[in-house]
């Protein structure tokens, strides 16, 4: 394989690292030049007609109908929050949670809570950030914490999305693949758990933090193998999350320090408090916590109905139509919980105008964020296909041409690459799923290439998986809608070196643990 032809295919994702990182370009503005160069490579060199080029873009927007949605709709709901007062009703508990242990508020806040509200579908990048600035964090700690804490137990989020497509690509049951995730998750949430403090407070923090960061993340990895082997893969996030807050809150009362202290509070948390009970304030996330526990219960029929049954096929390209799934989707429920849970905080129409106003604005550009880089992915994986949507050569398709590449120059070390390749996928599409989507075949045939068994191609798989996660920290649509969210949306480009350091080193991680799993 020439060296034109790879500089060429990982020439757009180049050209957006350099945006990102050297010119601090917005998320969204690097997203439609990216989109712009892998089309003119896609069409210029690798051979595909524009109607493919074209069409494979619209397939990438209704494949980022998932992602791009929950965010508009987590959005909404902070929003909404903000409005009734249901964010400070919040906030003001969680001052008085942990009284001057910065490093397990931490950890209760953006591992468990968050942990636990990714899992419901709710996107912690939209809902900490306030959160986080009415505690009085910094900006960029308010931005890049819950990006990071996205990541924590992400293989199981927006209802067990990426999963449910690792399963697929590899033709198992999601009951039988959690734990090719799962064996990664004590380890690597403990890391996430580390990277949080050293991102707020340097390495001193990370010392005076440790066991707490222990603690939080081994919990939240035992749990996920756990739920792994019971079956109950996509509901792992909630199961988790809890699990996380409880062992917190018996580490405080263990070392005998105070777990609650409410002269900490002051007025304005005093009139929150009159004004709206913790049970009102959190309903959104209550009636979520149900619906999800409903929908995903192996025991109940919904599962089915509303993913497989109700799957609402569009047909964009031929042979590999776009499910919908309106009645499983994350955002959908969010929707549904934020409209019903109005009444009972209390919402004034005045606030719900003002509310939807608001969050109308801040949640356009993090939507067309998500949506340009999909639209990116699925250039890159159709690149080279004619009309027929049949490839006649290989070697005309980007994703081919990057992942065969890394099979040459690695050889067996490829295991220890896949993940930082998976990095890479999530980081062009903004998600963890479509890097499965776009990688999870090239990783299985790859690893035949180079000797693994059927097990080990699985767990490269697997580990890319891993790093497509782990691009949360560096995505540009997760960094521009927490940011949008507390309106500093010109603060993102700024948070990507830091968290660009983060994300490399827990990938290394990774790619470490591969190499002894994969072979």
């Amino acid at each position: 394989m020439d060296l034109l032809s790879v500089l060429l295919a990982f020439f757009p994702v180049i050209a957006i690292f350099f945006m990102l990182l050297v010119y601090r370009v917005a998320a969204d503005t690097a997203g439609y030049i990216g989109w712009v160069l892998a089309a003119l490579v896609a069409w210029l060199y690798f051979q595909t007609p524009i109607e493919v080029i074209l069409t494979a873009s619209l397939a990438g927007l209704i494949a980022s109908l998932p992602i791009a949605l929950v965010m508009a709709a987590s959005i909404m709901q902070i929003t909404l929050m903000q409005e009734t007062g249901a964010v400070a009703r919040v906030v003001a508990l969680m001052k008085t949670i942990a009284p001057g242990q910065q490093t397990v508020q931490i950890m209760i806040i953006n591992v468990g809570f968050g942990i636990l509200l990714t899992s419901l579908g709710a996107v912690t990048v939209s809902i900490l950030p306030p959160i986080m600035i009415a505690l009085g964090y910094s900006t960029m700690t308010a931005i890049l914490l819950p990006a990071l804490g996205y990541d924590a137990l992400c293989t199981y989020a927006l209802l067990g999305i990426p999963a449910v497509v690792y399963a697929q690509f590899v033709g198992k049951p999601v009951t039988e693949v959690g734990m090719y995730f799962a064996q990664y998750m004590p380890v690597i949430s403990t890391c996430i758990a580390l990277g949080m403090l050293q991102i707020t407070g340097g390495t001193a923090m990370v010392k005076k933090g440790f066991i707490p960061a222990l603690l939080a993340g081994v919990t939240a990895g035992v749990v996920a193998i756990l739920m792994a082997q019971v079956g109950l893969v996509t509901i792992t996030g909630i199961a988790a999350g809890l699990s996380v807050i409880v062992v917190l809150v018996a580490y405080v009362k263990l070392t005998g320090k105070p777990l609650q202290d409410r002269s900490l509070l002051n007025e304005k948390d005093l009139a929150a408090e009159a004004r709206l009970s913790l049970l009102r304030a959190c309903s959104p996330w209550i009636l979520l916590t149900v619906f999800s526990l409903v929908l995903n219960a192996t025991f109940l029929p919904f599962f089915k109905i509303t993913f497989v049954d109700w799957a609402m096929p569009v047909n964009i390209i031929p042979g590999s139509p776009e499910k919908i799934r309106l009645f499983w989707q994350a955002y959908f429920w969010v929707i549904v919980c934020t409209l019903l849970a109005l009444p009972i905080m209390r919402a004034t129409g005045e606030q719900v105008r003002r509310g939807l106003r608001t969050s109308a604005k801040r949640a356009m550009r993090p939507i067309m964020s998500a949506s340009v880089f999909f639209a990116i992915a699925y250039i890159m994986n159709h690149s080279g296909k004619g009309l027929d949507w049949k490839l006649a050569v290989p070697t005309h398709n980007m994703i081919y041409v990057m992942a065969d590449a890394s099979a040459a120059t690695f050889g067996k070390f490829y295991a220890a690459f896949a993940p930082y390749l998976g990095l890479l996928g999530g980081f062009i599409s903004g998600s963890e799923t479509s890097s499965i989507a776009m990688m999870t075949k090239l990783h299985l045939s790859t690893a035949e290439k180079i000797g693994a068994s059927v097990s080990g191609g699985l767990v490269i798989a697997a580990a890319s998986g891993i790093g497509g996660g782990l691009a949360s920290v560096i995505s540009p649509a997760k960094l521009q809608n927490a940011a949008s969210s507390i309106d500093r949306i010109r603060d993102a480009s700024l948070a990507i070196r830091p968290a660009f350091v983060i994300s490399m080193a827990i990938t290394a991680v990774v790619s470490v643990m591969t190499m002894f799993w994969a072979f």
